[in-house]
């Protein structure tokens, strides 16, 4: 059995893997973490998947625990504004579909509009996202009745048997200093060094890594969390990267922290994409501030235009604030298993912020590693089994964001243009040609995990409006009085829960 894991590489994706090796393995396996002290974490992954709750479970952690420490927020969908056009809205909600005689509510609306905005009549969150509502009561109670709350055995991705109704927004600093914490108190080893160089042994496996000041750190194991710099994984085993580039051209950004008074703002429980001129800006509220960046594409913009841009977007509260300017490595590597080294995080592979996929990326990359996690035999079926569940994933993502592009309505510009003549992922332009005649199922959407399921295609396509859908042939014989009553139930449900539950801030302010 392997003995002592090297994990090279702070920052979230590192102590997040630091974390959870520890609260899976404890003692019985060392982990070592070393970074450096000049290379500062990226640090724009603030939303996240509703599945990330999995994560702080399995490491024993309850929401009280971290969330105040780490100014966190709940979230419950992504609000797109503009990607139809402009002054139009809709929710992606942590929702699933209703389902009536055997047909999703969507489809019934379809059939029968009853207004202009499927995301409230299908769904509950649309309204509380509106209302600037929390989740939770005041006592803790979760609205849905305790749907997916705490089990009594730590749970994993693959156990997602229910739609958690919220994800997180939180400071990701914060959170990798939380972890770090976390993770020696219960004995993992902090180096605060410069890596200078990797070495490799006959084999070409790593032996070990040279360190400034600490000298040789060695290990059985090497876990490569250095970013897009991927010094492990693309420099040292010199594994090949595969571009998305082609279907997804957005390769920078430009970040700003903004301190603004929440309490007199509101928090709105969801994260916000804007459509803008060559990419899109991203608002997430924190309980002390929000976290917001312009996603675009060189081709299109210059980093001093799409910082111009932000700071004309946000208002006097951008005056005097330090922007971060991000070039982002748009793709995946063509392993991420390679001999003694894996890699997690985005030196394994990134798609863009959209969707906030880069931290469910690093849990699912964690999660999959203890699960095929090798002996002293190093089996080879383990890294093949490892490479292509990860691959999958991320290429399903890349599928479903380069949908976002496609199907948007908008077409005001060059950039808005060009989206709708981009190389389409394999499968992606069948799948397209069956949901005009059916909406997507589970039957017809990206057959392999990848973190979406049916019902986000819908609300995407739905919202976007550039793809014109059908309802089901068979809903003009169904008698539609058991879904009229159900999207009755729906407004009757929103309007309760609108009335009494407590603002995302109220709900925070007694932890604060």
């Amino acid at each position: 059995m392997l003995k002592s894991v090297v994990v090279v590489g702070g920052g979230t994706s590192g102590w997040m893997t630091a974390s959870y090796l520890t609260a899976a393995f404890g003692d019985r396996i060392n982990v070592t973490l070393v970074e450096s002290a000049r290379v500062g974490a990226i640090g724009v992954g603030e939303a996240t998947f509703s599945t990330v709750r999995h994560f702080f479970e399995y490491l024993g952690l309850e929401e009280k625990d971290w969330m105040p420490k780490c100014n966190a927020t709940y979230k419950l969908a992504i609000r797109f504004e503009n990607w139809r056009e402009e002054g139009h809205h809709f929710y992606h909600p942590f929702e699933r579909q209703r389902v009536v005689d055997g047909f999703t509510l969507p489809d019934w609306w379809l059939r029968n509009p009853s207004s202009d905005r499927f995301d409230r009549d299908c769904f509950l969150v649309g309204t509380l996202c509106d209302s600037l509502k929390s989740p939770r009561n005041l006592d803790g109670t979760l609205f849905e009745g305790g749907l997916g709350e705490r089990s009594t055995y730590r749970t994993t991705l693959s156990e997602q048997s229910t739609q958690f109704p919220y994800a997180y927004h939180f400071d990701a600093t914060l959170v990798a200093n939380f972890l770090r914490d976390y993770a020696v108190a219960r004995g993992v080893k902090h180096v605060l060094d410069d890596v200078v160089d990797v070495a490799l042994d006959d084999r070409g496996w790593i032996s070990h890594v040279v360190t400034k000041e600490h000298g040789d750190l060695t290990g059985d194991l090497f876990i490569d969390c250095t970013g897009f710099r991927s010094l492990l994984l693309g420099k040292a085993l010199e594994e090949p990267f595969e571009s998305y580039q082609s279907s997804l051209p957005n390769d920078s950004a430009v970040a700003l922290r903004v301190p603004l008074d929440m309490e007199r703002k509101g928090l709105r429980p969801c994260t916000t994409a804007t459509a803008q001129e060559a990419g899109w800006i991203w608002t997430i509220p924190l309980f002390d501030r929000i976290g917001t960046g312009y996603v675009y594409a060189s081709e299109y913009s210059t980093p001093e235009q799409a910082e111009k841009r932000l700071r004309e977007f946000i208002g006097p509260a951008a005056e005097d604030l330090e922007a971060n300017h991000i070039k982002m490595r748009i793709g995946r590597s063509r392993r991420h298993w390679v001999n003694n080294c894996v890699a997690i995080g985005l030196s394994s592979g990134f798609v863009e912020p959209l969707e906030s996929t880069g931290i469910f990326f690093i849990q699912h990359g964690i999660e999959q590693l203890v699960k095929h996690f090798p002996d002293a035999n190093w089996d080879e079926g383990l890294r093949h089994s490892y490479n292509t569940l990860v691959n999958r994933c991320m290429d399903g993502v890349r599928e479903f964001l380069v949908l976002h592009y496609y199907a948007a309505k908008r077409a005001d510009n060059q950039y808005w243009v060009d989206t709708k003549k981009r190389e389409l992922p394999d499968g992606l332009a069948e799948r397209l040609e069956r949901w005009q005649a059916r909406i997507p199922d589970s039957e017809s959407v990206y057959p392999h995990y990848h973190g979406f399921e049916a019902y986000s295609y819908v609300c995407m396509l739905l919202g976007l409006g550039g793809i014109s859908l059908k309802p089901s042939a068979a809903l003009g014989l169904l008698d539609p009085s058991s879904a009229q009553h159900e999207f009755k139930l729906v407004a009757e449900q929103a309007a309760e829960l609108e009335r009494t539950l407590p603002t995302q801030y109220e709900y925070f302010a007694q932890f604060h």
